[in-house]
């Protein structure tokens, strides 16, 4: 169940430049039009939610009833197919909008997400973001802009697991996951399975364990228990560099 913070309803931490308090990147639709977005209306009505760990806030073929923009933690987004079998869509972290694939569109949530660690969420009500499009050109303009963005990424990936073997989709969600989340201690700082590298890679979990063993003794990774070290990160790109990689962010 998700719970609202103990003592302020909607616990935003604000900053000198009136920001939400998460980044300050003119990159982030959620930053740039944050006087849109944090009103009264939505102080008043929504809530931070807060997910602990392994918790599925949306889920899939339920009503859709808004977005939600990550304040602070990480989030799987996934689909079910064909015998009950996931398919990792993305990772989302900090700055990041999940639920947008089903705004406006459908009435039912075509994936589900995931908090892969404690996460607190800023919602916002499906009809509370009709109001403020109508309401507000230049933020209708943006986010089409970034729905272009978003379908022009889907596109990319589809064409690129398509032409790739097991071995560079594998190679790829390693990048992919790298470029995304960092280093921590010389380590990728997100912790997957074995399964969910799979999940992503659209391949088995005996598949990936494979590929992994082999770029072990290549010396281009090394692992410790889910941890993941690249050792050799020129090499990686080079293999899937013809799938011009760095598309999806």
């Amino acid at each position: 169940m998700l719970v609202s913070s103990s003592n302020n309803p909607f616990e935003i931490k604000t900053s000198l430049d009136g920001t939400c308090g998460v980044c300050k990147s003119h990159n982030c639709l959620i930053h740039n039009f944050y006087d849109v977005l944090f009103n009264s209306k939505v102080v008043r009505n929504n809530p931070v939610l807060k997910c602990q760990k392994g918790q599925q806030f949306i889920i899939e073929v339920a009503p859709v009833n808004g977005l939600y923009f990550i304040k602070s933690g990480t989030v799987k987004v996934f689909r079910t197919g064909i015998n009950g079998r996931e398919q990792i869509v993305r990772f989302a972290k900090p700055c990041e909008i999940v639920g947008h694939r089903g705004f406006g569109t459908q009435e039912y949530y075509s994936i589900g997400a995931i908090a892969l660690q404690d996460t607190e969420l800023y919602y916002f009500s499906k009809e509370y973001l009709q109001e403020a499009l109508l309401k507000n050109p230049k933020f209708a303009y943006e986010m089409m802009l970034f729905y272009a963005n978003e379908l022009n990424r889907s596109e990319n990936k589809v064409k690129s697991i398509s032409q790739m073997t097991v071995r560079e989709r594998v190679i790829d969600t390693i990048l992919y996951i790298h470029r995304k989340f960092g280093d921590l201690r010389g380590y990728i700082n997100l912790p997957l399975s074995r399964k969910e590298y799979a999940d992503y890679a659209g391949t088995t979990e005996e598949q990936v364990i494979r590929v992994f063993s082999t770029l072990k003794k290549e010396g281009l990774i090394s692992t410790k228990g889910k941890k993941i070290s690249i050792s050799n990160i020129t090499d990686l790109k080079n293999e899937i560099s013809e799938h011009n990689f760095y598309l999806d962010l």
